[in-house]
């Protein structure tokens, strides 16, 4: 008896999984082929996994039976609309090395526990990317929450496209793209979002692809930063790199991305990619004047738009939340003016801005333009010393041990955000700096011993906001 072609896609709640899972029975009913398809959506994104599960038969009769739910080690196909929901499935064994090809969009959600983690909780994406390319098959992967942006669709159309590119299932376009007009709903987009996602597929946009990060590139002016970082450093960091010096561009100008690479100069290269992605995090800080650059970035308002699903003409109101304090204030605040203001009793101001009036969007475009100002702001001459510091003990640990170097550079994940989440994060990253990084460079502690102790130091940190768990572990490290 031939067996059925069994696929098993996971989503995220809004992407459009179910309608996916209708396109592909639509096609393959056009095609005389028998199908048998289970759909378990969760009850929200992050609450419980959202999973629909196919099997496809060639020549299915009236003895076959197909199943309801995927066995592990028996999925032919994985298709994920996130990279986590791809380690998901890893990790519940359903994507094997010898049998699965795996679909996946690059791009992140953040979970609820990486959003409300002490520091930076979002989990690592190059262990989820490894994981990926050690436990399936084949991979076909790229951000296609992007590509649906850019062509007007959706994601799951764009995933679609990369399963019937992929040739796994012998399904023709014309049924897929058949599948997708009977739907009746946003056709043309869809189409489009189809195609791009077939065409990256089979390779036919990796040229384009290339030319336009080149174009963009030439429109801020970084092509010879990006340049000189392909002749400094290792190939497998350069994705990182690069993203980095767009990043920082836009955070600040040229100059700031040219320092972001200065400082990446004289490190280990098995380092550089670990530190690069927390370099630019850092450099990227949180500040009034991101906030706004952020509230007013073109692509905002279309993706709103996008997510509240709002009609061609129709009026939607956005209301920004903001209650600033005497240390958000004081951090676009010239030093002396910052320290004055922050030896006062601390206060908040509760205020609401329209931003989409004209009075409103005037005030958050006059804060963004603040950017030249920023080198002279109390954060900004802060935040640089701490990262020279925090750079510093990665240089001289990397002569020590790579394993306490890559640790040090890791405890960046502790700093984030402003305010109280800031101050706290930093006072961590103080207390395991004084207590464990400096005796472990003075040779008061044994290397190996000192990248667990900074490990076990950080892992604390995160665990609790009040610092209870980190005393206790700096204690008994010190015992």
């Amino acid at each position: 008896m031939p067996k059925p072609i069994t696929v098993l896609v996971g989503a995220l709640g809004g992407d459009g999984g179910g309608v996916l899972c209708d396109w592909i029975v639509a096609a393959a009913h056009a095609q005389g082929l028998g199908v048998q398809a289970t759909q378990i959506p969760g009850v929200a994104q992050r609450t419980g996994a959202t999973t629909y599960y196919l099997e496809v038969m060639r020549a299915a009769g009236p003895q076959s039976v197909l199943a309801l739910n995927p066995a592990i080690g028996e999925v032919d196909v994985a298709l994920a609309t996130e990279l986590l929901e791809a380690g998901r499935m890893i990790f519940n064994g359903f994507v094997t090395p010898e049998r699965t090809t795996l679909i996946a969009s690059t791009h992140r959600v953040l979970a609820i526990g990486e959003r409300t983690a002490m520091g930076d909780g979002s989990f690592d994406v190059g262990r989820l990317l490894r994981a990926v390319k050690e436990r399936s098959k084949s991979q076909m992967l790229f951000d296609m929450d992007q590509a649906a942006e850019e062509a007007g669709g959706v994601i799951n159309a764009v995933l679609l496209g990369a399963l019937a590119g992929s040739g796994r299932l012998p399904i023709p376009d014309a049924a897929f793209e058949a599948a997708i007009r009977e739907g009746g709903k946003s056709v043309d987009t869809n189409l489009a979002a189809f195609a791009f996602g077939r065409g990256h597929a089979r390779g036919e946009l990796e040229q384009a692809v290339r030319e336009h990060q080149k174009r963009q590139a030439a429109a801020i002016g970084v092509e010879d930063l990006i340049e000189r970082a392909r002749k400094s450093f290792p190939a497998r960091s350069l994705d990182i790199v690069e993203e980095g010096i767009r990043r920082l561009t836009a955070y600040q100008d040229r100059k700031y991305a040219a320092l972001y690479l200065d400082r990446l100069d004289g490190l280990n290269p098995e380092l550089i990619r670990d530190v690069a992605r927390h370099l630019a995090v850092r450099m990227s800080f949180e500040d009034v004047i991101r906030v706004a650059q952020a509230k007013t970035a073109p692509d905002r308002m279309a993706r709103i738009r996008a997510e509240v699903r709002a009609k061609p003409g129709e009026p939607v109101e956005i209301t920004e939340h903001f209650k600033p304090g005497n240390e958000e204030i004081a951090a676009v605040l010239p030093l002396w003016a910052a320290r004055w203001l922050l030896a006062r009793r601390p206060f908040h101001l509760s205020m609401h801005v329209r931003s989409t009036t004209v009075w409103g969007f005037a005030r958050l475009r006059f804060l963004a333009s603040l950017r030249w100002w920023r080198p002279r702001s109390f954060r900004y001459v802060e935040e640089q010393a701490e990262i020279e510091r925090w750079l510093q003990s990665i240089k001289s640990a990397q002569a020590l041990s790579p394993d306490l170097a890559r640790e040090i550079a890791e405890l960046a994940r502790l700093v984030k955000g402003y305010g109280d989440t800031y101050a706290r994060g930093l006072g961590n990253y103080r207390r395991i700096s004084a207590e464990v990084i400096a005796p472990a460079l003075a040779g008061k502690l044994a290397p190996s011993k000192a990248a667990d102790a900074v490990a076990n130091a950080r892992v604390a940190a995160l665990a609790d906001p009040d610092g209870d768990s980190l005393s206790r572990t700096l204690a008994a490290i010190a015992a």
